[in-house]
């Protein structure tokens, strides 16, 4: 019988055909068996209790890092109906980053007149964003005491977010918040013991030493909540408002984390003093905006209406 080479190499490659065929076979079923396993597992540990004291506190998801809720309380009187509606249009325009929620309301005392009960009425049923305190109105003798330790049991509802607001602000009705900046300034900050604002006295860099400016200042909702348990603050309820919060503070051991917002928090820039700073792009609020020209040339500075859209309805130069 005569050898013949190709019929040796037929016999090679066939069996080797079915060996690479086998592989691959055995590597698609081990590849389905590994992908039920991994979704089996992640099924498994989604199940497990989030309180499970064997298992780490699960970290915050991207989203939950963005969301921030602020409560912006601007202190004011009810006879001051104008204030309160030229502050509405230019709260009620400023964009705020998607996820961040901040509610600006105005914070008054008990009313006292008849014609407040119907103008603060009809203004409740419209914008819904008033808050009135149970106290005789006053600057300097517990009014924003009042409003602090208020706000746990105004926003206890059980169906609201926990805490209701990571952070809560008293601000003066002549102080312009940019919205924007203030949540850019806030993002890596802790949300827990937390004191925040233009630190006096003006030549001040130092948050430790003294108080924030009354023009605004903001806490953690923690603090919130224990300015209502506390008996320091009220022992120590007269004097300037800004000042004696800052003596609470201090004699509570509270707001271990501070933060000095100067120079993006400043006086308007007249008359100058060492409290003022000119307007620029790095603002989070301009305070003594006492008369209407100060407020429009701040806004022109900061081009609010830029996002105006044209219109046959009207025609703005």
């Amino acid at each position: 019988m005569k050898y013949s080479p190709r019929s040796d190499g037929r016999k090679f490659i066939i069996p080797s055909f079915f060996f690479i065929v086998a592989l691959c076979v055995l590597a698609f079923i081990n590849e389905v068996r590994f992908d039920s396993l991994l979704s089996f597992g992640r099924c498994a540990l989604s199940n497990v209790p989030r309180n499970s004291s064997s298992l780490e506190a699960p970290l915050l998801s991207s989203s939950d890092e963005d969301e921030i809720r602020i409560l912006i309380g601007i202190l004011t009187l009810p006879d001051q109906y104008q204030r309160r509606h030229f502050l509405r249009m230019i709260y009620g325009t400023q964009d705020v980053p998607a996820g961040v929620k901040i509610d600006v309301k105005f914070v008054f005392c008990n009313l006292t007149k008849e014609d407040q009960k119907v103008l603060v009425a009809l203004e409740i049923m419209r914008y819904d964003d008033i808050i009135i305190l149970n106290c005789n109105e006053n600057m300097n003798k517990g009014k924003t005491y009042t409003y602090f330790s208020s706000l746990p049991d105004l926003f206890n509802e059980t169906d609201t977010p926990n805490p209701p607001y990571h952070y809560v602000m008293k601000a003066d009705d002549d102080t312009y918040i940019r919205q924007e900046s203030l949540v850019a300034s806030l993002r890596p900050l802790p949300r827990e013991d937390l004191y925040y604002g233009y630190v006096i006295p003006c030549p001040s860099m130092d948050p430790f030493v003294h108080y924030m400016s009354g023009m605004g200042y903001l806490v953690s909702w923690d603090i919130a909540v224990w300015l209502k348990e506390s008996e320091i603050p009220k022992k120590h309820l007269e004097g300037p408002e800004d000042k004696v919060f800052g003596d609470w503070i201090r004699e509570g051991r509270r707001g271990k984390n501070r933060f000095n917002a100067k120079w993006s928090m400043y006086n308007f820039p007249e008359p100058p003093t060492r409290c003022t700073h000119e307007l620029w792009p790095d603002t989070i609020a301009v305070h003594l905006l006492k008369n209407q020209e100060k407020w429009i040339r701040t806004l022109n500075y900061f081009n609010v209406t830029s996002n105006l859209k044209p219109s046959k309805l009207y025609h703005i130069p």
